[in-house]
């Protein structure tokens, strides 16, 4: 019982695009028809089977011929014959001669009726994998895996919601919207999926459509703090401010210790020039958060907004050094807060902070027309 041991960040093999693999030729050589259990990480405690598969073909290589064939090196998933010879280096204690054989085994993956052995739930194999991807930020390959776990069951809701949602963290929004579209008709009252559809059409840049779809959420759960929360941002973004303001404070009495909610509010408050008000929002989202991690540094640049526009530059100034303590090279962090140099007439201090902005960023024509009134002040 041949067994083959992949690493786990190897999607390829999930998804059915991989159907290859080089190793060094064992002293019992594979042939067509052997039948081969794979599996990932097979000494470590991740181990997990993934498929059996039947050999199809198996070509015999010395490594001479291997090591510098990029045609190859590529098929098996490195970027390169230097990527991979890389790899075998470490794969193989002893020392790589020129004669040193190998086989390239073909294979075909079969399906779980047809193991042998242990059978796994292949879907909920490949949906693990593709929720792991998707929270690590790894987009575009959890979009693969989520894809080929739909191959089980193309009507799982909960693959079809997945899916949308990451097709829409890559830019392929109207993709996503079929994805939603067609978890829709299956669950037509699921709230959350006609907000998710709600956020990827604001995203797309269809605030009107997206605000059709909140409608359809809130009918089916005015409560719901996250539709509350992203329908605020459409009638923002419609140019809707009372609505948007009434949207707000409906989620605060809902949830009023969420300091994404204060600062969505301190925000628009801000756009409607009501600074003192926005203040008092930032500051309450501050009081909500229970670790660094959790405020928000656009927040703060805000806050810090808010301030330079009542004219209390000190205050200013503080809350743009938070921003930046956050977010440490946020080149509009670097300038508000050389703007308010220039306002308190610290214009050594404030030079250093433009020429920070232009080391971040050469190309920021504000940051060089604003050092170039510091120096004339000097």
């Amino acid at each position: 019982m041949p067994i083959l041991s992949f690493g786990s960040q190897n999607i390829d093999l999930i998804t059915g695009v991989k159907t290859s693999t080089i190793r060094k030729l064992w002293k019992i050589p594979l042939k067509k028809g052997d039948r081969l259990h794979c599996y990932w990480n097979l000494v470590s405690k991740e181990k997990k089977k993934i498929f059996e598969a039947k050999v199809v073909e198996v070509v015999i290589v010395e490594y001479k011929d291997l090591k510098s064939n990029n045609e190859i090196a590529i098929k098996e998933g490195y970027s390169s014959a230097k990527e991979m010879v890389k790899e075998f280096k470490k794969m193989y204690v002893d020392k790589l001669k020129n004669d040193d054989k190998f086989q390239i085994i073909h294979f075909k993956k079969l399906s779980v009726d047809e193991w042998e052995g242990e059978k796994i739930d292949e879907k909920a194999m490949i949906t693990q994998r593709a929720d792991i991807l998707f929270d690590s930020g790894k987009y575009d390959k959890s979009e693969l895996c989520y894809s080929a776990a739909l191959k089980f069951d193309p009507n799982d809701v909960y693959l079809l919601n997945k899916k949308g949602d990451n097709l829409s963290r890559i830019g392929k929004f109207q993709e996503a919207v079929e994805c939603y579209d067609k978890a829709l008709t299956i669950e037509k009252n699921n709230e959350h999926i006609w907000n998710n559809k709600a956020i990827v059409l604001l995203n797309h840049e269809k605030p009107k459509e997206a605000l059709e779809n909140s409608d359809k959420a809130m009918s089916l759960n005015s409560k719901n703090p996250s539709i509350l929360y992203w329908r605020g941002f459409i009638l923002q973004v419609l140019g809707e401010l009372d609505g948007a303001l009434e949207t707000y404070d409906a989620l605060i009495k809902i949830d009023e210790r969420n300091p994404e909610a204060w600062n969505a509010r301190g925000n628009l408050l801000a756009e409607m020039d009501r600074h003192e008000e926005a203040l008092k929002s930032y500051n309450r989202g501050l009081e909500h958060c229970f670790d660094v991690k959790d405020i928000d540094p656009i927040a703060q640049n805000r806050k810090g907004n808010a301030l330079l526009d009542l004219g209390r530059y000190g205050e200013a100034l503080e809350a743009y050094d938070e921003a930046i303590n956050l977010d440490k090279n946020n080149e509009w962090f670097w300038l508000n807060k050389g703007v308010v140099l220039l306002e308190l007439r610290r214009f050594e201090e404030a030079n250093t902070t433009f020429i920070k902005v232009l080391s971040i960023n050469p190309n920021n024509d504000d940051a060089r027309v604003l050092r170039d009134e510091c120096l004339e002040n000097m």
